[in-house]
């Protein structure tokens, strides 16, 4: 494998990464939503919550029917409130796990090509040490045969 395949690999490998980096981005960002909406939606469930604490210990004090009415209207809309925020909770923790899955993609592409990269350079490297050892073997037949060959000594 030639150093110009190298160039093409390492090319292959700076792309990977930025695709991998952007992929980091757009998990954090999805995981970010994500919290935010889980942490909208308790908020939400605890106000409703304090909210039908409150309520009710008013209502054992006193009590009328307009009140009660309006109560449970509120209450009505909180928890329609709750379970849009639940539906936007789930969509959110959705897209993380669809942008962590895209993340690892983009590592697992990144780590394939980083080995890939390394194999070929051993390869690399070895076929340059065959071709060192192979002239280094072919310098010491001829420097043996020169020895061994009587005409070469003559010349000298």
């Amino acid at each position: 494998m030639s150093s110009s395949n190298l160039q093409v690999l390492s090319i292959l490998l700076e792309r990977a990464e930025s695709e991998r980096d952007e992929a980091l981005r757009l998990f954090q960002d999805a995981e970010k939503r994500a919290q935010q909406a889980r942490q909208q939606h308790g908020e939400l469930s605890q106000y409703r919550s304090d909210y039908q604490q409150r309520w009710t210990q008013q209502f054992a004090a006193r009590g009328t029917m307009d009140i009660v009415g309006c109560y449970q209207s509120f209450g009505g809309r909180l928890d329609e409130a709750i379970s849009s925020q639940s539906n936007i909770t789930q969509y959110a923790d959705q897209r993380m796990a669809v942008s962590r899955d895209k993340l690892r993609q983009a590592e697992m592409r990144v780590a394939s090509i980083a080995k890939l990269m390394e194999r070929r350079r051993l390869e690399i490297s070895r076929a340059t040490q065959r071709q060192e050892q192979k002239a280094c073997d072919e310098q010491a037949a001829r420097s043996t045969q020169a020895a061994y060959n009587p005409f070469v000594r003559l010349h000298v």
